[in-house]
């Protein structure tokens, strides 16, 4: 040994140990690198950090699935790790940004990352955004699209909620003027301001009312005067009977009951009924005038607690404001009749009153409904407040559709309508097969309802709209010389409006399901050829990203007519009913497919 050792001078024992450094440094390194996780220790910080990114990104689509909602509540980490602030040792820049070689935009350089500001991109791309508070954080929340498809209660029933109406609310609706006094359903002024019935927006206040009494709970109710003495459900009544003024109790033979009798002359503070109530605001009475009279409510607001007074009087005067003082005509109301009023809406339609198409926006609510007055001569009975009167809503819709049905089947609709350049304007009195389906939809659940035979001759009646052409005042369209379609709008050239056309089949179907063979044998045939046409037209909606409104672009010849995503969902809401009465997998097909374009999703290309 000693003569090896000798034999190895001390230049050798050098580069020995400078091999052996070498070799434990890169082990060393290749440890760490493996420790360290999946980025490569090439990468500069701006790629590590969307290394970075990609990682969580996948890691939480993984969790998604089975992580609990409240797990899924905490706020996400911050790609980079630096909780919204720069990055140590990378600073922000200002840099031109050139678009399409057309202008220029700022934008921010982080490195070889470039950040274009989000209200260009928000309006260049028609996509959505927002900063929102989350779990104590602030993120920037990012939408494709803005609208819902709700989930499909399956199987669809005649007799049950339609599609997700239990979310609409019709009578907010700034086209919406007022609900009518006289005929208890709304009046719009969608195409003008002078008002008029339309009987689509009647047609689904009374279905959304419908839907909710289905899906909500009871009301809560309180009774204040029944005019009966044993009535131990009512409170005691707390009338004012000022001078000059009457009231009693009688017995009433046509209501087999005790009512209550008034007499107060107009230019009398009338006779009053506190009432007092801060929770509810839906009034409701059953009146019989003798002669003119009102029924006035008043009520404390938000606005510096001033009291305003919502009149209901014997005219025929659909509303007025003035002052604090809101004036609907309710009709004659000679013989028995329930007056079923939302205090909030009226007082709000009322403050917002104007002579354009929109209500004016209010941020006046009711706080407090104090007392009822009654003037002139008449009767009173079963007066209450209560949380919701869906039902009596939804009577008022049916009943109207029942009254307003004139002798070719039809709910003309009395306002102009032009679509769009190419279409001749709709002339007063044209028809749709939107308004005719959706008022068989409602026609067929009140008679389901009831089993009154009126409701269902009037469905029955609505069909026949159905089998002529729009030059015969009808709502039928061929297209191709091959495909039966119904048409929303009646135009020429047919404009084939896809979402009005599967309305008017889901009121057929209801029709064809509850009136039986024999009775709906014609609905069923119109169904059927509808159904064969939507199947074999469906894919001229898709667009590859979105769906389109109608088919102008087909028949003009112009630039389609892409549907907003609020239509867009309303398409994929009325596939996925009909998907649960018709087992072609056509429907499910496009359902999946329309529902991806709302994230982002687009078809393929070559």
């Amino acid at each position: 040994m000693r003569c090896l050792a000798a034999r190895v001078n001390y230049k050798t024992l050098i580069v020995i140990c400078a091999l052996f450094t070498l070799v434990m440094v890169l082990l060393w390194n290749r440890c760490s690198s493996d420790r360290a996780g999946p980025f490569p220790r090439s990468l500069a910080g701006p790629e590590r950090r969307a290394a970075a990114a990609a990682s969580e990104s996948d890691l939480a689509r993984q969790q998604s699935e089975e992580a609990s909602p409240q797990e899924q509540q905490k706020a996400p980490p911050v790609a980079g790790g630096f909780n919204g602030n720069k990055a140590p040792g990378l600073k922000y820049e200002e840099i031109d940004c050139l678009i399409n070689d057309e202008h220029t935009v700022k934008g921010r350089r982080e490195g070889n990352e470039v950040f274009l500001p989000f209200s260009w991109v928000e309006k260049y791309f028609e996509v959505y955004g927002k900063i929102a508070q989350y779990d104590g954080y602030d993120r920037f929340e990012f939408s494709h699209s803005y609208s819902k498809v709700y989930t499909q209660r399956a199987p669809y029933h005649p007799d049950g909620v339609f599609m997700s109406f239990e979310g609409y609310n019709v009578e907010v609706r700034d086209r919406v003027k007022c609900i009518s006094g006289v005929e208890g359903v709304p009046l719009s002024t969608q195409w003008g301001p002078q008002g008029y019935f339309y009987p689509i927006q009647i047609a689904q206040y009374g279905l959304s009312h419908y839907s909710k009494n289905l899906t909500e709970k009871p009301p809560h109710i309180e009774v204040y005067e029944t005019a009966e003495e044993k009535d131990k459900t009512s409170r005691s009544a707390d009338w004012t009977v000022p001078k000059g003024c009457s009231l009693s109790t009688v017995s009433d033979k046509a209501k087999f009951t005790s009512v209550k009798q008034f007499v107060a002359p107009e230019n009398t503070e009338g006779v009053s009924l506190q009432l007092g109530n801060t929770r509810d605001f839906i009034i409701s009475f059953d009146l019989k005038f003798i002669t003119n009279g009102s029924i006035s409510v008043v009520l404390e607001t938000t606005e510096k607690n001033q009291l305003f007074t919502v009149h209901y009087v014997s005219n025929t005067q659909l509303i007025a404001f003035k002052d604090r003082d809101i004036y609907y005509g309710i009709g004659p109301r000679t013989s028995w009749s329930t007056v079923t009023r939302d205090l909030v809406t009226d007082l709000r339609k009322g403050v917002g009153l104007s002579n354009t198409k929109a209500v004016k926006q209010t941020k006046i609510m009711p706080k407090r409904v104090v007392r009822l007055v009654a003037k002139g001569r008449g009767f009173l009975d079963n007066v209450t407040i209560s949380a919701t009167a869906h039902m009596a809503a939804f009577f008022a819709a049916s009943n109207w559709l029942v009254r307003n049905q004139d002798e070719r089947g039809g709910w003309p609709i009395m306002v102009t309508r032009k679509l769009g350049e190419g279409f001749k304007s709709l002339d007063p009195g044209w028809y749709s097969a939107m308004a005719q389906g959706q008022a068989i939809s409602t026609l067929v659940r009140a008679y389901l309802l009831t089993k009154d035979h009126a409701f269902l001759s009037s469905a029955l009646r609505a069909t026949a709209p159905y089998k002529l052409p729009s030059e015969q005042r009808g709502v039928k369209a061929v297209f191709m010389n091959r495909h039966d379609w119904y048409e929303e709008y009646p135009t020429s050239p047919s404009s084939f409006v896809l979402n009005g056309f599967m309305y008017s089949l889901i009121g057929l179907y209801d029709l064809k399901e509850t009136a039986g063979e024999k009775l709906g044998k014609e609905a069923r045939v119109l169904y059927e050829r509808g159904m064969e046409s939507l199947k074999a037209m469906l894919p001229l909606y898709d667009t590859g990203s979105g769906t389109i409104y109608d088919l102008r672009h087909f028949m003009l010849g112009t630039a389609p007519n892409l549907a907003r995503w609020d239509y867009h969902t309303t398409h994929i809401n009325q596939l996925q009913l009909l998907s649960t009465i018709d087992e072609s997998p056509i429907f499910k097909e496009f359902v999946k497919r329309w529902k991806s374009y709302l994230r982002g999703g687009r078809a393929k290309h070559n």
